[in-house]
């Protein structure tokens, strides 16, 4: 019998996070909202994830949109009446742990120990994968609240209005396309606060100004090279722009 590869969990997870800093800004970053319940996510008992596993499955549902924050094994959905969907597929869940090891010294005969440190995964859901559920695990349909205002439109106004960008609204990405030289932006009502849709809009203006026609600036060929990090300060510090009433 041909036997499996051994999964690497601890690359999948870099994997996917790295890929998730690539495709735009972080979940846990991000001023506006995307899936149903937001968060940070929760084990089944309510209590929340920590570490690497906090960053990760915060970044698994956002990528796959799911609306709830809670995720279990297997065998917990069942305890909780629930099933998981078929052909779903789990995310890991890792912890570390310790063993100690005695070793003999064949010289001396004298033993030593130390202590040995192990990573191990189990498998986890969300409960957007499960049917039956108790209701509160999954999110309630809620209206939408227009974002807080912001006390200062009437300099943001004075500031962005003579800007003459193309700014396209729609969608769940914020992004600036050099090459269409647009900038994609959510619509402002799905953001928290009106100065996190000034402040997102803001950074994108900075990569923007960057362009062949205007700064002719080029630090870095894509995101991830050495050079763009620099391009990234650039479009962080115009995310301050708002602020700025005495420019």
């Amino acid at each position: 019998m041909r036997q499996r590869p051994k999964r690497d969990v601890a690359q999948e997870i870099t994997n996917l996070i790295i890929d998730t800093i690539e495709a735009g800004t972080l979940p846990w970053r991000r001023p506006w909202k995307k899936t149903g319940m937001g968060g940070a996510p929760l084990r089944a008992a309510g209590v929340p994830y920590t570490g690497i596993n906090r960053l990760y499955l915060w970044a698994v549902a956002d990528h796959y949109g799911y609306g709830s924050r809670y995720w279990m094994t297997w065998r917990q959905a069942i305890e909780l009446g629930g099933q998981v969907r078929k052909g779903e597929t789990a995310e890991p869940s890792i912890y570390f742990n310790s063993t100690k090891k005695t070793a003999i010294d064949h010289a001396t005969g004298e033993e030593s120990s130390k202590t040995i440190r192990f990573m191990r995964a189990y498998s986890v859901f969300n409960a957007s994968q499960i049917d039956g559920l108790p209701p509160h695990f999954y999110p309630s349909p809620v209206p939408e609240a227009p974002p807080t205002p912001s006390q200062k439109a009437a300099a943001i106004e004075r500031f962005f209005g003579p800007i003459p960008a193309d700014i396209r609204l729609g969608g769940d990405r914020a992004f600036y396309s050099p090459g269409a030289d647009y900038i994609q932006l959510p619509h402002p009502n799905v953001f928290n606060t009106e100065d996190g849709f000034v402040a997102t809009k803001a950074h994108e203006l900075g990569h923007w100004s960057g362009h062949a026609s205007r700064l002719a600036r080029e630090f870095g060929k894509r995101f991830g090279d050495k050079a763009y990090a620099f391009e990234e300060l650039v479009a962080l510090s115009g995310q301050s722009a708002p602020c700025l009433t005495h420019h």
